[in-house]
């Protein structure tokens, strides 16, 4: 590799190699030697070439590399596919948009480098081999999967969050989890993701002594980090402060002088400089004197697990705002009233069952009698809305709700990927309605709440 090298062929040789690695799984003896041969020329360790190993260890081994990996961008290699063979899409994508488009400038050797860095980075997230694995190893992923995120930005990686939330799950799936969490060294090394969260939930009833110790301490800490990030989007709700249905007071203090001023500048006279004002716009600071009551109803079969553990948290936030009173339920064939424990969502979780199917009907039964104020109360029903051939039924409940003046707010789903499938049966009646299935990250209800509660 002396003596003028190829750059563009010592580049795709390292693309070549990711390639075979994550859809083979197999190492090529001609393509492991040839880059070993131009990784040592780059002055690169061997470390870059073992996707055993995490990126936080290569940079602990050896600090001055942490400013590369740090400016890794993958900005501009275009949207990741999200369909059932993303991480393949992403990682053939980003191969051949560096390794066989024709690119404007010459090829160097920090091309080469960088070749090295994307190459070892996708390794480590899209390669995950396959029997068991350690907590160290899950850990490393976990690591692994967020300098990722970095290196994509917030907008592209919000493209294969789903991707990798299914590796991840693929991962913990191959855990001896309860021996993991029998040991305190190896629970230690955990680090709480909604997988491993949903196996902990799944697999509780199993636990006991130090292990389902350990088990609630880290649905605890995820719970406590989930809350941090949904209490800052929900702080700045003005929830209690405001009655809009009440007039504004005509009096001076409330004078909306800016808005005043917008809604009076057709009255603008250029000739004489003055504008005529013949409308003056009061701010409105009416107390709400009726608490905003808020019923939240969870489906709890398998599938929606992460919208659970999701708005369980969120009905907790909510609960402790003054004037909102919560209500929450969970459901799959049998409704559950998990109201006593709403300002708790660790309590919540510990007490809900994962599994079984949908019956909608039985929820709704259980949070009409809580319907006393119609237009000053919002009703939040996650779900997909697969039924047990009862659909009907439930549609026509939640119609004659709306129609009494509840604010009806159906969710598909609200999870970190974005993702989620809805029966279409219901979507398509929802839209008609005019109360849309929200879906998506679980901003979108955060905004729907704050707007019925200001």
């Amino acid at each position: 590799m002396t003596g003028g090298p190829n750059h563009e062929t010592r580049r795709q040789i390292l693309y070549w190699r990711l390639l075979a690695g994550v859809f083979t799984g197999d190492q090529q003896p001609t393509l492991e030697q040839a880059s070993a041969g131009i990784v040592d020329d780059l002055g690169l360790p061997l470390a870059v070439l073992d996707p055993g190993i995490s990126i936080d260890n290569v940079v602990q081994r050896y600090p001055a590399m942490r400013a590369e990996f740090d400016s890794l961008d993958f900005s501009e290699t275009g949207d990741a596919d999200t369909g059932d063979s993303a991480a393949e899409g992403a990682v053939a994508e980003e191969a051949e948009t560096r390794a066989v488009a024709e690119p404007p400038r010459a090829i160097g050797a920090a091309d080469v480098r960088t070749a090295a860095l994307v190459s070892k980075l996708l390794l480590n997230v899209f390669a995950t081999g396959s029997g068991q694995v350690s907590a160290t190893q899950l850990a490393g992923w976990q690591s692994d999967a967020n300098w990722l995120r970095r290196c994509l930005g917030e907008e592209q990686a919000g493209t294969v969050q789903g991707v990798l939330t299914g590796l991840e799950g693929e991962l913990v799936s191959r855990m001896r989890l309860r021996e993991v969490l029998a040991d305190p060294h190896l629970a230690a090394q955990l680090t709480p993701s909604m997988s491993l969260i949903e196996q902990l939930l799944r697999d509780k009833h199993n636990l006991s002594g130090v292990a389902l110790a350990n088990a609630k301490r880290l649905i605890r800490r995820y719970i406590d980090e989930v809350a941090e990030v949904l209490r800052t989007q929900v702080q700045q709700t003005s929830v209690g402060t405001v009655d809009r249905s009440v007039p504004p007071k005509r009096i001076l203090r409330n004078l909306d002088v800016d808005r005043t001023i917008w809604k009076n500048l057709p009255n603008w006279n250029p000739r004489d400089e003055r504008l005529y004002v013949d409308r003056l716009y009061y701010r409105q600071t009416a107390k709400r004197t009726v608490p905003a009551r808020m019923i939240v109803v969870v489906d709890q079969s398998g599938s929606m697990v992460d919208s659970m553990v999701n708005c369980t948290i969120l009905a907790s936030i909510f609960a402790g705002l003054p004037k909102v009173n919560v209500d929450l339920i969970a459901y799959d064939t049998r409704a559950l009233d998990l109201t006593p424990w709403v300002h708790d969502p660790f309590e919540v979780l510990l007490r809900t069952n994962l599994g079984g199917g949908n019956d909608g009907p039985v929820a709704m039964a259980m949070a009409q009698p809580k319907i006393t104020d119609p237009k000053n109360t919002v009703l939040v029903w996650i779900s997909d809305f697969y039924e047990f051939d009862r659909s009907q039924p439930l549609f026509e409940a939640m119609e004659a709700v709306h129609r009494s003046g509840v604010k009806l707010i159906p969710v598909g789903s609200v999870n970190s990927s974005g993702h989620q499938s809805v029966n279409p049966w219901f979507r398509e009646r929802f839209k008609n309605l005019g109360t849309p299935v929200i879906s998506g990250r679980i901003q979108k209800l955060v905004h729907e709440l704050k707007n019925f509660l200001d």
